[in-house]
Order: C-alpha cells, then structure tokens, then sequence
C-alpha cells in the first residue's frame, strides 16, 4: 500500500504547478509596489552613465602602524572623504569601501576633475582653536568692538563666570593622571575643562551670547590681557565675517567650510559647526592634530559610570596642550572654550577650567553614550585620515558620453535578445513561448531588485553591469534549451509529452544548477579579485545567475506541467515544438500501451 500512496502524492505535486506561479506572481507584484513605494523607478546609473568622475582609492599604511588597516579605520576615512567632498556644495556624491583596503568616491557631474583630484587626494586638517565668541548660525548685524573699559572683567570674576556661563547638563572633560586608565573625577590634580555645545543647549543664554563683553577686542585676546591697537581693525574685521555668515544651508556651510580649511593655522578665522546652529570666531591654533597620539571610547565605571573618551598627546603635544589650557583657563566663557576644527568645520567646542598637564585628559558628560564618544574619538584620533591613499583609477565621463554608452548597452541588449527570441522562435516554435514568457519574468525580477537596491545598498548601474545583464540573457536562455532538449530526448524514446516533461525535469535540473553553480563561482572570484567599475560586472552577472534558478524551478517547469495538458502541446502539433515524427521518434508511441504476456499452453502451467 505504500507504494501507490507516494505514486498519488507525486502525482499532486504535478498537478499544482499554479502554486508555484502564484508565488512567483505575488513576489513580482511586491517588488514592483516597494519600487512605487521608495519613490524611484529608474535605477540609479553609475559616472560612467550619467557623466562625472570616479576615483578609486588604495589605501596604505602609515609609518609605524602597520595594522592600520581595518574596517574602524577605513569607515572612518570615508567620512571624512565624504565630508570633505560634499563640503564642495556637490550632491548625490558617492563614498564607499570596496573590498578591505580601496575606497570608491563617485562625483556626479559638474565638478572640475582636478579640483576633485585634490579634495579626495589630500589629508584632512584637524586643529584646537581657542574660542573668541559665538552666536547663532544665522545672519545677523556686526557687533561694534567694544574698549578696553566695557569689556570682560577680569580674572577675579572667572569663578561668577562659571557659574553663570556653564549651560546645565554639559559635558566634562578632565586630566587623566599618567599611568590610570580610568580615572576618578575626584582626583584633585584633574582640570575641569568641557562646555561641549553639540550635547549642550545649542542657544546660548544671555551669559553666554556674544554680546559686547565678548566681543573680539584689543583687550580680549585669548592669548593676552592687551594686543596692539592695529589688532582692532582685524577684530572689526572678524566681526563683520561673523555677521554676515550664514549656516543655515548645507550651500553656506560648504563655503564656510573651504574657507575656513583654507586658512593657515596662525590666522584666525569664523566657522560654523557641523549643523549649522552656531557660528564662531576662532583663534590662531597652536595644537593640531598630528600632536594627538591616540584617543578612545571607553565606558568610565569609577567616575560615576557613562561614556567618556579618553585623549592622550605626543610629548610636544602634550607641553602646547597644558600651556594653552592654562592660557583658556584664565579667560571669561566663552574664551574659556577651544574649537575642535576639522576641514573647517566646529566639531565641538569643550570648555577649560584648569590647566591640564602631562599629556592625557578626558572628555565627558551627562548625555554622552557610545555613539558620540566613539565618533568624537575618531575624530581626535584621525582628524588626519587614519591611512594614506594612493589613487589607483581615475574615470571621467561626460553626460554626453555616458548618455551614448547607455544608448549604445541598450541596443546591444535589444539585439541580443532579438537574436535570441529569433533562434528560440526558429527552433523550438511553440516552445518559444516558454522562453519568451521565462526572459519576460527573470527581466521584471531582474529590473525591480535593482532598483531596489539602488537606494537599499547604493547600488549604481554602470556599463559593465549592463554587459552583466546582456551576458545572462544568453545564460538564462541556456537553461530552457537544457530543459528543453530533455524532454525532447524523452519524445525520441516515444514517451508521451506529459511524462517526458516530469522525466526530464530530474536530468535538466541537475546541469542547470551545474551550470549556474559555475557561472556564480566565477562571478564571486571576479567581485573579490577585481577594482572599480569591473565589479558592477560580476555582481551583476551572479545576481541574473540566482534570478535564473529562481525563475526555472518556480516558472518554466510549472508552466510546461501546465502546457503539457494541452492539446496542442500534448498531441504534438507540428507547430508546438514536440512534434514526435519531427524529433525522430519510431511509432508506435507508447501512449499508455500495456503489453500482455502469452497465454499458457497448459492450464496446469498457469
């Protein structure tokens, strides 16, 4: 009984191919709703498409830090790439790793390709800058500089200023005594020396607004009590750069940004911070970022728990750090603050109570967790990028060229495909159809992931991807003819169309998944091995090579289960394809037909 019980059950497993489909279906309908959904319906093309410049970076190891390769180091190198390029006022720029060790900048079209060329090639600057004042990021009137006898008032009023001038809720930074990891906040030896304005109330309070007693003025120098009067017109001068600053727009940003990084680290300069809602005045820097030897994010449990990060400095860092913190530590806030500048830009600006000496501080606060303080510590630690980079490919296309590259991959897919519907037509006649209807499917798969993955991953489709996706036209065709030419095989050897379709589906699907095994091999070695543009090639070639499987095994095998029933198909029509006399096949066709054995001659012998 066991035996015709599995004869049934694989009998209704052929005789619901509709399930199949509908699957298939359903996920065709998806894909093409959360296509409509994203708001995008074309797939985002590459430079070599839409015009730009492409660069591809190899990144290399610094002297003394052999290991400097790895995945923290070179994410970090790609913000700050990203940054810096973008700071160009360029948009729908692309930075992303490759691989372990390169970096691909895509720049869309419009930017100058030597001015591209610098921006990715160069190293970021980091600078501490004293802080002279700040206001709100938007523009405002100039501040007349005031006289020595209306502003700040001295060292005596430091302790008031203090009180006033701390917002509430702002991070703390403190010395870290040599040779502790963690150190208490108790410590007497520690200075006090963080208002950090990203974590803090970004609008300051009348204490802390610059308002005429801190305003840059001859006797408010961060650096000195008195400066010489010619000094007054650069701090009208700086003033009026304040006022009519404006970082509101990522457009204004971007200008402040490439001025300020232009600047040499003696002037002094105005800068916005990271999202527009400060400006500053800054001072002549005196520490940079080469004197950082390291810094990290670490969770400090004896100081009262929380994120801190923890900085320590060359041995000359660590003499300009404690002298200029004395110098802050003396001056009214805001003076009391120094800027962490990179490429221009205020990435925080922590306050200083004492002088901090022997070269290792922290950085901490109520509302810092692991994010802040890992990205801050990236910062500190590789405001210069943490790796050198050589430029190992540089493309550049124009709109007009990319535009006739697209046009040109498109005819080339229209005239292999045309070819191939034509072979599969001549050939294969009523089978064609399959064919065509498989292509059509694999096609709609093929172009909805796409441009899913365009803003998914960041996917970009480029010329090589558009030969991926011509060369699996002929991959995809190869499998209906394997399948094909199976059941074909079975017509010769006078089966009829509905077992020869199940009897050689098990040999089809064995060199079908052969094939597409070595054909995503091949694309996975060539993704691995290769740079740049070459890559859009293999990815898009092993993606097809799955669309293929995929749309084999849930629509040509269930369509031909369906088509088998049909008389058409079924009673092989000269028409269909599967015509017996055409194929070879020797009548009588074993169409149900029994034979039956010889009666015995003796009754006895039965």
């Amino acid at each position: 009984m066991a035996a015709p019980k599995k004869g049934r059950r694989s009998s209704g497993s052929q005789g619901r191919p509709g399930r199949a489909l509908v699957a298939i279906l359903v996920a065709i309908v998806a894909l093409t709703a959360g296509m409509f959904i994203s708001g995008h319906t074309k797939p985002r093309l590459g430079i070599d498409l839409a015009g730009g410049t492409s660069f591809t970076l190899e990144a290399k190891n610094q002297p003394g830090k052999p290991n400097a390769i790895n995945s923290d180091n070179m994410n970090t190198a790609v913000n700050i790439i990203e940054r810096r390029v973008n700071g160009l006022g360029v948009t729908e720029a692309e930075v992303q790793t490759q691989g372990d060790k390169h970096i691909i900048v895509n720049i869309p079209k419009g930017m100058n390709a030597k001015q591209a060329r610098q921006q990715v090639g160069t190293t970021a600057q980091l600078y501490f800058r004293p802080v002279v004042t700040y206001t709100d990021g938007k523009k405002t009137q100039p501040t007349p500089t005031p006289s020595a006898t209306e502003s700040g008032k001295g060292k005596n009023d430091k302790g008031k200023g203090d009180e006033k001038g701390k917002p509430s809720g702002t991070p703390t930074a403190t010395s870290t005594p040599s040779g502790s990891s963690s150190p208490s906040a108790s410590s007497s030896s520690q200075g006090r020396a963080v208002s950090e304005g990203l974590k803090a109330d970004k609008t300051p309070s009348a204490t802390q607004s610059p308002s005429a007693t801190q305003s840059p003025s001859a006797s408010q120098s961060p650096k000195a009590t008195k400066t010489p009067k010619s000094d007054s017109s650069k701090a009208d001068d700086l003033n009026k750069q304040l006022a009519d600053l404006e970082c509101t727009t990522p457009a204004d940003r971007a200008k402040a940004r490439e001025k300020a990084a232009a600047a040499k680290p003696s002037d002094s300069i105005v800068a916005c911070d990271r999202d527009g809602s400060r400006k500053f005045i800054l001072g002549p820097s005196e520490v940079e970022g080469t004197d950082v030897k390291d810094a990290a994010s670490v969770y400090d449990s004896q100081g009262g728990g929380g994120w801190i990060v923890q900085l320590n400095f060359t041995g000359s860092g660590g003499k300009k750090w404690a002298k200029v913190t004395g110098e802050l530590a003396t001056q009214q806030p805001p003076r009391n603050q120094f800027a962490i500048v990179l490429d221009g830009e205020v990435y925080s600006d922590p306050r200083v109570d004492e002088s901090i000496v022997g070269g290792r501080a922290q950085i901490s606060g109520p509302d810092f967790d692991q994010k802040n303080t890992s990205d801050l510590a990236n910062v500190l630690s590789y405001g210069a990028l943490p790796l050198s980079f050589d430029i190992a490919d540089e493309t550049t296309v124009s709109a007009a060229l990319g535009g006739e590259q697209l046009q040109a991959g498109l005819v080339a897919g229209a005239i292999g495909l045309a070819l191939v519907v034509l072979y599969l037509v001549v050939y294969y006649r009523g089978l064609a159809l399959v064919a065509i209807a498989s292509l059509g499917v694999s096609a709609a798969l093929t172009y909805t992931i796409m441009v899913l993955l365009g803003p998914g991953i960041g996917f970009a489709l480029n010329l090589p991807a558009v030969c991926g996706a011509i060369v699996a036209i002929g991959i995809t065709a190869d499998s209906f003819i394997v399948y094909f030419e199976r059941i074909r095989d079975e017509i010769r050897e006078s089966r009829s169309l509905r077992p020869a379709v199940e009897r050689g589906w098990p040999r089809a699907r064995r060199t079908i998944l052969v094939s597409d095994f070595v054909s995503f091999l091949a694309a996975a070695v060539l993704y691995i091995v290769t740079v740049g543009k070459v890559q859009g090639f293999a990815f898009t070639l092993g993606l097809t090579t799955l669309l293929d499987i995929v749309v084999v095994f849930l629509f040509t095998k269930p369509l031909m289960t369906l088509l088998a029933r049909r008389k058409f198909f079924a009673s092989g029509h000269p028409w269909s394809g599967l015509d017996p006399r055409r194929l070879g096949a020797k009548p009588p066709l074993r169409r149900g037909r029994r034979t039956t054995p010889p009666a015995p001659a003796d009754p006895k012998e039965a």
